[in-house]
């Protein structure tokens, strides 16, 4: 149409807001204009969508030119109220400060430490809930953080390589396999769930916890998931069934090539051996050391995770247990997960 327009992907959210979640109904409407603009609509059709004037639909398509969303959403922007310094400020010290910069014995930041160093630092008295509010108006939310490992391996990339170019070149006859352990807790893990507000829903715990450990790979030809037999104890006893296992189940294939992470059980003195002995049917590749995001099996290891053990009410190990193997049997294919996570080697 004339007078097209093209959105990135920050206006069109920008817009998008505006329309479905602004409390002016005018500015609303002129972002529904524009947005149907850039959906490529003639002025007719927007017209008849939203019964505005043939004026107002050029108005709309005019500012936007002129100005870009901003000028679209201008009413609107004027009647924001002005974002005090404090509250930058504060935004600051989140980003930058911890608590124990500022004398407080503490990890993390409170509103009320917040609060607490603004009138100390800056002479502002504001209360706990203010800064609450204030945070929120910037896009601040309470919420658990991403734990991530510190150390790097040096030779992160070449080792990543070397496994992408095994996969890629990898003969029909031959097959590989990404394995790792989970643990199976009769504790139930904690995990967000729906509850009334002002009230917090409660997850029954044994007491007394019983644990096992389960051995599990992911074909790369089929995402499929290959698990062993739970053991009481994560050693090489665990890994040498597992791998056991793995050459029964897929006799169809020459060599096997397991991928791995560098666990010290993965690594004793009765693999090496037990290596040397199936070194014609079996071989070892380890992934980057503190880098469990390249293992793809840890993605299934989440949704297992997910979908059984948190919050669950088995009243014993041996019920969870039996729901858990039921999962890995039904739960499906990984393939494109797997394949998303090495994805030049796909």
């Amino acid at each position: 149409m004339d007078g097209s327009i093209e959105l990135s992907a920050e206006q069109r959210k920008v817009l998008l807001a505006a329309y479905r979640c602004g409390k002016d109904a005018r500015v609303a409407r002129r972002a529904h204009i524009v947005l149907l603009a850039a959906e490529g609509w003639s002025y007719r059709e927007v017209r008849a969508i939203t019964f505005a004037s043939y004026d107002l639909i050029r108005a709309c398509v005019r500012a936007f030119h002129q100005g870009g969303s901003a000028a679209v959403l201008g009413e609107d922007q004027a009647s924001r109220p002005v974002v005090p310094r404090w509250l930058f400020t504060i935004q600051r010290w989140l980003q930058t400060k911890s608590p124990r910069d500022f004398g407080y014995f503490r990890s993390r930041w409170s509103c009320a430490a917040l609060a607490e160093t603004l009138a100390w630092q800056r002479g502002i008295r504001k209360s706990g809930e203010t800064v609450r509010r204030g945070l929120a108006r910037l896009g601040w939310v309470w919420r658990r953080p991403r734990p991530v490992v510190g150390p790097t391996d040096p030779q992160y990339d070449q080792k990543i390589q070397a496994i992408r170019d095994l996969l890629a070149a990898l003969p029909d006859n031959e097959t590989a396999l990404f394995q790792d352990e989970v643990d199976v807790n009769l504790n139930p893990k904690i995990g967000s769930c729906w509850m009334l507000r002002g009230q917090q829903a409660e997850v029954v715990t044994p007491g007394n916890n019983e644990k096992r450990h389960v051995a599990g790979s992911l074909h790369w030809r089929t995402g499929t998931l290959l698990v062993s037999q739970p053991a009481q104890r994560r050693n090489t006893e665990l890994f040498l069934q597992h791998l056991d296992d793995l050459r029964q189940r897929l006799r169809s294939y020459t060599k096997i090539h397991v991928i791995c992470d560098n666990a010290s059980f993965h690594q004793s003195r009765a693999v090496k051996a037990y290596l040397t002995r199936w070194r014609d049917r079996i071989e070892i590749h380890f992934l980057p050391t503190h880098a469990p995001e390249t293992n793809p099996v840890e993605r299934v290891w989440w949704h297992f995770h997910e979908t059984i053990t948190r919050n669950h009410r088995c009243r014993s190990l041996q019920e969870l247990l039996a729901q858990s193997y039921d999962w890995f049997e039904h739960a499906g294919g990984h393939y494109f997960e797997m394949r998303k996570i090495f994805a030049l080697a796909a």
